[in-house]
């Protein structure tokens, strides 16, 4: 007899087989027990009759609770009404650990209250669904950096210095040597990176202390962020474009089931492929002047403006050349006009508001320097990125795409806290 997963069943048809999991759900009808196992791999359904089975075996399937751990043995057998295609003409059922008044049951929650048992809510049918998406969508996005002969840079957690803004970082004592920040972001270490390798990439949990109770924002929350060698602004919205499109077709391709139990319209993700639409700033302004808003020119674009811009569009839009005062420091301006930035945000349709978000560097050293000191920043904090332009700096520029976002994009989720299996939020750091 063979111990296998449920996803294997296809391999066994009209085999004994035996399957270890949790009781997902169940039903009675006269001789007959219908017991939905759940194994992580699937969901199938083992059916009691009892003539076939022993006493105890029978008198389980009725006895036990939702989430009681069992091993189940039958036949296996193809049953296209049935989910996943197959289904178990039960033989026995040995009973692992028995479970009673499990909190979560198949009826209407509250958020809060799933929140709190988060731990338990994982092993929903949803919620497996979702983290079987995240999973995709991160080995499709490693697979397509290394394909494109991106080395992997891990970057601290623990650093020095801020990379978008002193207002939202967390601070902790370090030793004896005052002050250190949970990172925001891997990039500036990532611009050491390319100039040692050429093209790297950082991918890892990342933090910011924004006082933001959106459906769009975490406080910690994981981060893929390329950065390559003598790229300029086209190059770098060339490689996210390719990169969306790679990520979203791999995912609609290897997790159907999956977006079918999260009941998602794969129409609009369908239609991510190159070409993206590219629209200036001020186009963006337009947009928004068009359909109502009230937007001055200079100001960055909140949620709702994001939704408005997008709105006009099937695929992700990108926006390119911002304001430079809305921008970081290390964004590299326009040479034709010094006012913008050379940045670029990604915006994904359907309301998801910025997924991608990346520019050119700048490469002058005294440039940077100025720019330090307009920011306020502490330039002795940054000497060892001043480095970068004093010893064979070159053109060079990168990216950040967000996880969660993403994976709230493509499952079509309402909120970032099911995009990750533990969420933290300013009101929020449990279980």
């Amino acid at each position: 007899m063979q111990n296998i997963h449920i996803s294997d069943l296809k391999d066994y048809v009209r085999e004994e087989v035996t399957l270890r999991g949790w009781l997902f759900n169940k039903r009675s009808s006269g001789k007959i027990r219908f017991v939905i196992l759940r194994d992580g791999t699937g969901y199938v359904q083992c059916v009691y009759f009892k003539p076939n089975v022993p006493e105890d075996a029978f008198e389980a399937a009725d006895r036990l609770g939702q989430e009681s751990s069992i091993e189940v043995t039958g036949i296996v057998k193809a049953e296209p009404r049935a989910p996943g295609g197959y289904e178990l003409d039960a033989r026995d059922l040995k009973v692992i650990h028995e479970t009673h008044d499990y909190p979560i049951t198949p009826k209407e929650h509250g958020i809060e209250f799933l929140l709190d048992h988060r731990h338990l809510w994982l092993r929903s049918k949803k919620q497996v669904a979702i983290m079987k998406v995240r999973h995709r969508i991160v080995k499709a996005i490693r697979d397509f950096f290394d394909n494109k002969g991106f080395t992997l840079l891990d970057t601290p957690i623990l650093t020095p210095n801020a990379v978008e803004g002193t207002s939202t970082l967390f601070e902790t004592e370090y030793f004896d040597l005052g002050k250190a920040y949970l990172t925001q972001s891997g990039q500036l270490y990532a611009e050491a990176g390319a100039l040692a390798l050429g093209k790297v990439y950082t991918f890892g949990p990342t933090f910011r202390a924004e006082k933001s109770k959106t459906r769009r924002h975490l406080t910690e929350f994981w981060m893929v962020e390329p950065e390559v060698a003598f790229a300029d602004l086209n190059d770098d919205m060339d490689l996210a474009e390719e990169f969306l499109e790679y990520v979203v077709q791999t995912v609609l391709k290897d997790r159907e089931e999956e977006l079918k139990i999260l009941e998602r319209d794969i129409s609009k993700l369908a239609q991510v492929k190159r070409p993206l639409p590219r629209i200036s700033y001020d186009e963006a302004v337009e947009i928004l002047k068009k359909n109502g808003v009230d937007f001055q020119w200079g100001e960055d674009f909140g949620g709702a403006d994001e939704t408005v811009i997008s709105n006009q569009f099937e695929k992700p839009v990108m926006v390119h050349r911002y304001p430079a005062e809305v921008k970081a420091f290390y964004m590299k301006r326009d040479p034709e006009n010094p006012k913008l930035a050379l940045a670029v945000d990604v915006l994904a349709p359907e309301g998801y508001g910025e997924i991608i978000g990346g520019s050119e560097r700048e490469d002058d050293l005294n440039v940077l320097l100025k720019r330090i000191e307009e920011h306020k920043l502490p330039q002795e904090a940054f000497e060892w990125y001043l480095d970068l332009r004093r010893y064979g700096s070159v053109p060079h520029a990168g990216f950040g795409l967000g996880l969660e976002r993403t994976v709230s994009w493509i499952c079509g989720l309402d909120h970032l806290r099911e995009a990750i299996p533990f969420p933290r939020m300013i009101y929020r750091n449990t279980p």
